[in-house]
């Protein structure tokens, strides 16, 4: 049997595996994701500065939903982050999933901030 600390720490390495590939630049930020059981995460990340430059989530005071676990909280988080995004001028990002596989909530969220107007 697989416990909860166990399916992290293996999300966890798949993550590291990823971030060896991947980083955010000035001119192209890496928009990660964080999904929890009743909540979902995106930053804007330059990470030659170590900086976030936009965020979004479910525990936004925008929001109204009902339930916030679902794809459609993910997708109006992702629409939420790429208008941040847009805001702050960048229109090109590397995507980050996070170690989690590219299907429901993630997928969901990255389709919605595609639909926006962001490019990756």
């Amino acid at each position: 049997m697989i416990t909860k600390a166990d399916k992290n720490a293996v999300r966890k390495k798949r993550h590291s595996r990823v971030r060896k590939k991947i980083a955010g630049t000035p001119e192209r930020p890496r928009l990660n994701v964080y999904r929890s059981n009743k909540h979902i995460y995106a930053q804007l990340i330059d990470d030659v500065n170590g900086v976030t430059v936009a965020s979004a989530s479910t525990v936004d005071n925008e929001f109204n939903l009902d339930t916030t676990g679902n794809v459609e909280a993910a997708t109006k988080v992702g629409e939420l982050v790429a208008k941040r995004a847009q805001d702050k001028g960048f229109k090109e990002i590397v995507f980050d999933r996070g170690g989690y596989l590219y299907h429901g909530r993630v997928k969901a969220l990255a389709d919605a901030a595609r639909e926006a107007g962001l490019e990756f």
